[in-house]
């Protein structure tokens, strides 16, 4: 079995204080210190660039408004916590339906330039910063575009961040929501690129009665193995070629991959999840595929989960779902 050599087998959660449109626009240092003290040593930030810009504006960056992200890298380097930034929301383009874009991302001119003009900005902003500490995520989980459309992005996006930071990684998500490996830009390896995959497969069991997934509560009732998606039932063998898949792109271009979200939501039964997560924590294991958990308090992480079949215990403070908790570490 090959295992990808070329990134740390990064593993901790997403941390969702600059998400959307009404999140709190912040973080919190007890976040990384949970982080660290139970183990793990990635946060991987999914960021919306309006909260650091100015009258409605995507060519208006105002840096002012980016003291919360220079504060959220401060505190990983403080607890030795690699911090991956990422762009949930980009200029033209969000896998949310919380705003209206301007522009759209792969076909106007204009929002490649805004997309560029931020990731610049981030460049010298963190340059200095080795790459041991803080990576960049270009756009999260694109959709709806096709290799082409998408390389013609990524490519000059990546050579604008290259030429203020030679240095920095560059991770980008796969197609189709991070679930497909591009190895048209498998070249980019060598420029200190990598690429991420997810662990959201099969949606009937990560997205039972998730709203923004399971629109008409359609989804039957999840079981593992037998995990209900739109192209058939799923087992492990079935999740061993998906990430088979992912695997071989990073040996044949010796690229890094990293998983940067996964889980599954709370209406899911508890024994289910476990089981099915074991199954990707095993696979992702095998190929030295690191692994972010989608969130560490809420639906899908292991503090506050607000799951009705779990017997949390106190720890800070917060309902901990120790066997949740105890599953992510023994992988």
């Amino acid at each position: 079995m090959y295992k990808q050599k070329v990134l740390p087998r990064w593993r901790g959660f997403n941390l969702l204080g600059m998400f959307v449109m009404n999140s709190p626009g912040y973080f919190e240092e007890e976040d990384f210190q949970i982080v660290s003290d139970l183990g793990f040593d990635f946060v991987r930030l999914p960021l919306n660039y309006t909260f650091w810009i100015d009258n409605d504006d995507p060519f208006s960056v105002n840096e002012n408004k980016l003291d919360a992200v220079d504060q959220a890298v401060r505190w990983g380097q403080k607890y030795g916590i690699h911090v991956n930034i990422s762009f949930h929301r980009a200029p033209g383009y969000s896998v949310a339906g919380d705003r209206v874009e301007p522009f759209v991302l792969w076909h106007d001119k204009e929002a490649l330039e805004a997309f560029k003009l931020h990731w610049t900005t981030f460049a010298k902003r963190y340059k200095g910063i080795p790459s041991s500490e803080v990576s960049f995520n270009l756009v999260n989980e694109p959709s709806r575009v096709g290799p082409g459309e998408h390389a013609a992005v990524m490519r000059p996006t990546i050579s604008a961040i290259h030429e203020i930071d030679p240095d920095r990684l560059i991770l980008l998500d796969g197609l189709q929501y991070g679930n497909v490996p591009m190895p048209d830009l498998g070249d980019l390896a060598k420029e200190n690129v990598a690429q991420s995959c997810r662990a959201y497969i099969p949606s009937g069991v990560t997205h039972y009665r998730a709203s923004w997934v399971d629109r008409q509560q359609s989804f039957p009732y999840p079981k593992w193995p037998g995990g209900y998606a739109e192209d058939g039932l799923w087992d492990r063998e079935r999740l061993e070629k998906h990430y088979g898949a992912w695997a071989a792109m990073a040996e044949n271009f010796n690229m890094g991959v990293h998983c940067g979200e996964g889980g599954c939501f709370n209406k899911t039964p508890h024994d289910v999840v476990l089981r099915w997560m074991e199954d990707v924590l095993d696979i992702l294991k095998g190929y030295n595929i690191g692994y972010a958990l989608w969130n560490l308090k809420g639906g899908f992480g292991i503090l506050d989960s607000e799951r009705d079949d779990v017997e949390y215990v106190d720890y800070r403070g917060h309902k901990l779902d120790k066997k949740m908790l105890e599953l992510l570490q023994r992988y």
